[in-house]
């Protein structure tokens, strides 16, 4: 699979979880309700997301020093969600084009300083999960 379409992926995957967060719901009732199944790799980010969604968002707090995960920007949370799902599941991807594209989806969906927020949190947990 070229970049592009991992891109979009990743970026697909990031408003899938944005509008179940933002409606309540969980990811996979988002996936069910659209009318055209996203590609395989989406699919693959938004539920493990889902499925390992307590233990992602454990690392996440504990890397975020003085930010508590709730407290965070609703897209960079998510940001951060589909990145360190990747890094778990995904041992083919190479961390720093993992890292790259999570830092470019949070500077250009968030604030200005998302993209060192991110950054600064996925170098701690690129190191914890991949060593």
């Amino acid at each position: 699979m070229d970049p592009a379409p991992r891109h979009q992926a990743r970026e697909r995957a990031l408003t899938l979880l944005y509008e179940a967060e933002l409606k309540g719901t969980t990811p996979a009732e988002v996936l069910d309700e659209l009318p055209v199944a996203p590609d395989a790799y989406t699919i693959m980010l938004v539920r493990s997301v889902e499925a390992r969604g307590a233990e992602i968002d454990a690392m996440v707090d504990a890397a975020a020093i003085g930010w508590d995960i709730e407290r965070m920007a609703v897209v960079d949370r998510n940001v951060l969600r589909v990145a360190v799902a990747e890094l778990l599941e995904r041992p083919e991807v190479p961390t720093a084009v993992i890292l790259n594209e999570a830092v470019e989806l949070a500077s250009a969906y968030s604030t200005d300083d998302s993209g060192r927020f991110v950054n600064g949190v996925l170098a701690t947990l690129a190191d914890d999960i991949r060593g």
